[in-house]
């Protein structure tokens, strides 16, 4: 085998999360191969579209919460290494009934962990965030660490990072098949063969085809995120205007941010129900689903309900339960997986990253991932 071609670990996929493993296991002096089917920071999956959230209450389950918090660190430590702005701190607002899913998880994840926070009623939610129109009885948390992340940029940073340390990471190459035998790992590509000591495997919405053999209940959903003009540009401007996740009917949300740059306010579903694969999402969005977004921001932010200037479909990949799965194969100790991420794993590719540097390597981590492991599908698997 060519030299070139092996080293201590290869990763396929150089998305939010592939990215960031290539880059903690070359900051770790490792020999990384990374293998990518497209360019980088491409738009294809599920690693763009200008902006995501990153928040610490987070209502999912109190379990993340010592996670994004070492999230946090580790943006903060790749943005003074690139000296571009990754994290825009705007803070943020869980909005919907008080009883709801929503407000009772970001209260239970505040409370477990002595979080920073405010509840927030109706009247107080309309003086200061007077661009959203809410009902009485309609509450919101609020938390001041909350903002936005810029998603291209960040993986950009993370593969900078990791050929900086020597990674070599090789783009627009498709992963046809690997193999785990008793010494090494071997990947077949339409252009050549790798082989390593350890496999990590980040393959988004392609993760069921790639890891086939596991039976995973993933499901691939199509969602689309508009971009708005607002009528009042000044109250979406970041220092006015929070990050936000809005339950405006029960178990139904919309997520969006203040107006960045010159991309208008950009606003999205959180799950849409139209399931998919990576070869038949579609991409086009119709006027009829403007024309939903736009009723649901006119009871929600009506002065966002206008002008459209952008829309593109982005993919989740969903686990039954909604959590992660991180953990390495059941069969094979020398492959590390993750996928699934849900709809809301980009703000955790830091440290996702450093977890699965330690997992491939050291067979460990130092991070809480009970939650994710693979082990709670086993039925499935």
């Amino acid at each position: 085998m060519n030299s070139e071609n092996s080293a201590d670990v290869l990763v396929i996929g150089l998305g939010g999360m592939g990215s960031a493993a290539a880059y903690h296991l070359a900051r770790r002096g490792h020999r990384v191969i990374g293998l990518e089917q497209f360019t980088q920071a491409h738009d294809r999956g599920s690693s763009h579209g200008r902006s995501r959230i990153i928040r610490e209450a987070y209502f999912e389950h109190p379990a993340y919460v010592p996670l994004i918090q070492r999230a946090y660190e580790l943006w903060e430590t790749l943005q003074r290494e690139g000296g571009s702005r990754l994290l825009l701190p705007t803070g943020g607002v869980m909005i919907g009934p008080e009883s709801g899913v929503l407000v009772q998880g970001a209260l239970t994840s505040a409370r477990t962990h002595d979080l920073a926070h405010e509840l927030l009623d109706s009247r107080a939610l309309r003086v200061r965030y007077p661009a959203f129109s809410v009902t009485e009885g309609t509450v919101g948390v609020w938390e001041p660490r909350a903002g936005v992340l810029f998603p291209e940029l960040c993986v950009l940073a993370h593969l900078r990072g990791a050929t900086g340390s020597g990674a070599v990471l090789r783009f627009e190459e498709r992963v046809l098949a690997w193999e785990a035998r008793d010494d090494d790992v071997e990947v077949r590509t339409d252009q050549g063969t790798y082989t390593a000591s350890h496999l990590i495997i980040t393959a988004g919405p392609w993760a069921a085809a790639v890891l086939s053999d596991l039976g995973l209940p993933l499901a691939v959903e199509r969602n689309v995120m508009y971009w708005f003009r607002p009528s009042d540009p000044a109250a979406f401007s970041p220092g006015r205007f929070p990050i936000y996740i809005y339950e405006y009917r029960q178990d139904a949300f919309i997520y969006g941010f203040p107006q960045v740059g010159r991309d208008g306010v950009k606003v999205a579903h959180h799950h849409s129900g139209e399931f998919c694969t990576p070869d038949t999402i579609r991409r086009e969005v119709t006027p009829d689903e403007i024309d939903r977004m736009r009723t649901i921001l006119a009871r929600t932010l009506p002065s966002l309900a206008g002008e459209l200037l952008h829309a593109v479909a982005c993919m989740y990949t969903n686990t039954p339960d909604g959590h992660f799965i991180i953990d390495r194969h059941p069969r094979h100790s020398r492959v590390t997986v993750a996928c699934g991420f849900s709809g809301h794993g980009f703000k955790f590719a830091s440290v996702v990253g450093e977890i699965l540097a330690e997992l491939a390597v050291d067979g460990q981590t130092r991070h809480p991932i009970e939650l994710f492991r693979l082990g709670r599908f086993a039925a499935t698997a």
